[in-house]
């Protein structure tokens, strides 16, 4: 049975997660016939509401609570529609996925990796990505971009430099981990390099027809 291609994008906040996700979309749909592009938490309407929730900075969420809101949230995605998408043979591109969640809730809030990759194993049926795209900034690099934009932060974005330096270094465990399937890119270059580094790192899954699994 064929299968689409799901590439995901992950990073700290103000990695330029979405910057690339929009343009690596636009660049790969010129090369496959059916190209989509989602995000998380969210990309359906019960996971939007999740993430107004999870990132609502008047709410005191604990950790556990907040690993199980993003797994959920994740569950529906994939049941509404990322499972469908590769069905139909799609290359998807997912801004982020279970390796934020390794990141953020299992280093991050101290709850544990494995304990995490517990619980996201049984919230998306044990689908795993084809390749991820690791942008690499630092802490200090994302907070800085994050100022930039002048909005508002979130409620995660409101923690402290000990959380994201915890993240930082779970992305990169994660990454010497599967290095095969996770390609770190540099952020800190102009968004055009990022782009071209992107195309060079999923160049080897966008070979005609299928792959099957």
């Amino acid at each position: 049975m064929t299968r689409g291609t799901l590439i995901t994008i992950e990073g700290l906040d103000g990695a330029g997660k979405s910057t690339l996700a929009d343009a690596l979309v636009r660049e790969l749909a010129a090369r496959a016939s059916h190209v989509e592009l989602l995000r998380e938490p969210g990309g359906v309407e019960a996971s939007e509401r999740i993430r107004a929730l999870v990132k609502d900075p008047a709410l005191a969420i604990s950790p556990r609570t907040e690993a199980l809101l993003y797994a959920a949230a994740r569950a529906q995605l994939v049941q509404e529609r990322l499972e469908p998408l590769l069905r139909e043979g799609a290359v998807v591109v997912l801004d982020r996925f279970v390796d934020s969640s390794l990141a953020y809730q299992g280093a991050g809030r101290s709850l544990g990796i494995e304990e995490v990759r517990a619980i996201n194993r049984f919230a998306t049926g044990h689908i795993a990505p084809d390749r991820t795209l690791l942008l690499r900034i630092s802490p200090a690099g994302g907070r800085m971009r994050l100022h930039e934009r002048a909005e508002e932060p979130d409620r995660l974005e409101r923690e402290g430099e000990d959380f994201f330096a915890a993240i930082a270094a779970a992305y990169e465990d994660l990454a010497r981990a599967e290095p095969q399937r996770i390609r770190v890119i540099d952020a800190t270059l102009p968004p055009e390099q990022v782009l071209r580094d992107a195309l060079a790192a999923v160049e080897d899954l966008l070979v005609p027809s299928a792959r099957s699994h």
